[in-house]
């Protein structure tokens, strides 16, 4: 905001705490505003140097002020875990709902079935008459379709890849979290035998943590990935991976589970403890998300913590900024993360989490 000449909308309805709309209203020189509302934001257009931009102008004079936020159920049957309202998108929901406390919008929320996904183009189609802008979670649709899709509305991944040219995207350091996680199981435990739960290869936050695991494992010698299961994000994808091992014949159990998110995890858990196998005495198990669940079961579990609320927050900030202003160029986010140690892998109890910041970066 101390730029003049790039000041937007956005920056004028937040500096005079107002909405959007009513700058547009001030800016067309519409009667529908009070006059006190009205000369504070003539105040601080005078004060910000705010310029309308004519394509700006045209977009505020239809607005509806709601954005969407969409996306995926669970990929299997749901388990306490998701019921109990502590999984992914909850959280980003909460970060959505700070971003757009301050201009006064709301959200639509629409969660589309797995099972629809070759649908899933077509119903944003239809999601994105209803809104301002569109912020979708995980990978829902091409690379293509996001380009036909953003011809209509402004578009930010939240947990997407950052590469996607197709529209901004605000996304969790995957990377650094698992390398420091694996560095953590492999240096500090000496685990060498490790078993991974995977997220779906749709998910582009799976994906990395998945790449980043396998070049962790890579870089030491002596250690060996015993198998993997291909999971879908929720819990039960840990217990039927855990069943799977445990039903292999001969099979001699890993010294590690390490899984794509805190979901599975817990899933892994229950299975491994139900079938008599201590946590973390014979097996070793870890998560990533940080969701508050993990925290409160036996053993705690060790994960990584990526900040949803505030990934949820910057994916709307940013796409409030995108719909004020649609000639900024693209931009990608990344989030930090953070390895958080509790008892699940091996450490023993501690009165307060232990957190140890993720310095590695992904290769460029």
């Amino acid at each position: 905001m101390g730029n003049r000449a790039a000041c937007t909308l956005y920056d004028v309805a937040r500096a005079a705490a107002v909405s959007t709309a009513t700058v547009s209203r001030v800016v067309h020189g519409n009667d529908r505003v009070r006059p006190a509302t009205r000369q504070r934001v003539l105040e601080v257009i005078d004060e910000l140097g705010y310029v309308p931009d004519a394509a700006a102008q045209s977009m505020a004079w239809h607005r509806k002020e709601v954005i969407g936020l969409v996306t995926i159920t669970a990929r299997g049957p749901e388990t306490d875990v998701e019921r109990e309202g502590v999984a992914f998108i909850e959280e980003v929901l909460r970060g959505v709902q700070v971003a757009l406390s301050k201009v006064g919008w709301s959200v639509l929320i629409s969660v589309l079935a797995a099972a629809e996904r070759s649908d899933a183009y077509q119903q944003l189609r239809r999601i994105s008459a209803k809104v301002d802008g569109l912020v979708i979670a995980e990978g829902i649709i091409s690379s293509e379709q996001l380009a036909l899709l953003a011809e209509r509305v402004p578009i930010v991944l939240a947990a997407g890849s950052l590469d996607e040219p197709n529209a901004d995207v605000v996304d969790a350091d995957n990377w650094s979290g698992t390398t420091e996680l694996l560095r953590h199981m492999l240096e500090q435990h000496g685990k060498r035998r490790l078993f991974y739960i995977d997220g779906p290869p749709e998910a582009p936050d799976a994906r990395e943590r998945r790449r980043a695991f396998e070049e962790a494992v890579a870089l030491h010698p002596g250690a060996a990935v015993t198998g993997c299961f291909e999971g879908r994000f929720a819990a039960i994808s840990g217990q039927l991976a855990v069943r799977e091992l445990l039903a292999a014949p001969g099979r001699e159990l890993p010294d590690a589970i390490i899984c794509g998110n805190d979901q599975m995890a817990i899933g892994a858990m229950r299975e491994l403890q139900a079938a008599g196998v201590r946590v973390p005495a014979d097996v070793a198990v870890t998560g990533f998300d940080d969701i508050r669940f993990g925290a409160l079961i036996t053993p705690p579990l060790t994960t990584v913590r990526q900040s949803l609320r505030l990934l949820g927050e910057r994916a709307c900030s940013c796409l409030l900024e995108r719909i004020a202003d649609p000639a900024l160029p693209h931009r990608s986010e990344r989030l930090p993360t953070e390895l958080i140690v509790r008892e699940s892998c091996g450490c023993p109890p501690a009165e307060e989490p232990v957190y140890w910041p993720a310095a590695a970066h992904a290769p460029s």
